[in-house]
């Protein structure tokens, strides 16, 4: 009766330590950095463009424009890519229906590039409307775009929050104030 008693205490230790065991299969989190920023940008089209890299989250100055360093460039409405026509990068883009917070995965492949100077993969009015009487420039509701970085190697989402004209004298904006949220993937991976 011992021996059976000592076998039944035996089993049972063994099942509660399984029990109280952790899974191994624990999911990998993997670590990726978000921001909010405001980018002044030049209203005429004859001024120069203003260059942003997610990498180190900045400005980029427009003696740059002919590196890497930059991702995206933005004047009035008109997006660059740092690619083929627009820059010597191996940026792309891909615009997305859906909520921000939703979309945790970037695409694979199908990024659009600047293939010419008036073939750029942001088409402009794609990602906003344009209201004539009050002429502001209002972000489309669900546009989310994936970029893959200059570099080639990374990733990172974007959506347009607001644009608005920076304070003004005489009869033309000189700048507009674009706000945006992005996820940057230091990474190389395309989740977030």
């Amino acid at each position: 009766m011992k021996n059976r008693f000592s076998l039944i205490a035996a089993v049972a230790i063994v099942v509660l330590f399984a029990a109280c065991s952790k899974s191994s299969t624990t999911p990998v989190v993997v670590p990726s950095y978000s921001s909010t920023q405001t980018l002044t940008v030049n209203f005429s089209t004859a001024t120069p463009y203003a260059f942003f890299g997610f990498k180190d989250s900045s400005l980029v100055a427009n003696t740059d424009s002919a590196t890497a360093k930059w991702d995206f460039g933005l004047r009035f409405t008109t997006f660059l890519v740092n690619s083929n026509a627009s820059g010597p990068g191996n940026a792309g883009v891909i615009m997305q229906d859906g909520v921000f917070a939703n979309l945790t995965s970037a695409p694979a492949t199908g990024y659009a590039y600047d293939t010419t100077s008036t073939k750029l993969a942001i088409k402009d009015g794609s990602w906003y409307d344009y209201n004539p009487l009050s002429h502001a420039f209002v972000p489309k509701a669900g546009k989310v775009f994936f970029f893959r970085s200059a570099d080639g190697t990374h990733y990172a989402k974007m959506q347009l929050l607001a644009v608005d004209y920076l304070p003004f004298t005489g009869p033309t904006p000189v700048k507009l104030s674009y706000k945006f949220q992005y996820v940057y993937q230091p990474s190389g991976s395309t989740n977030f």
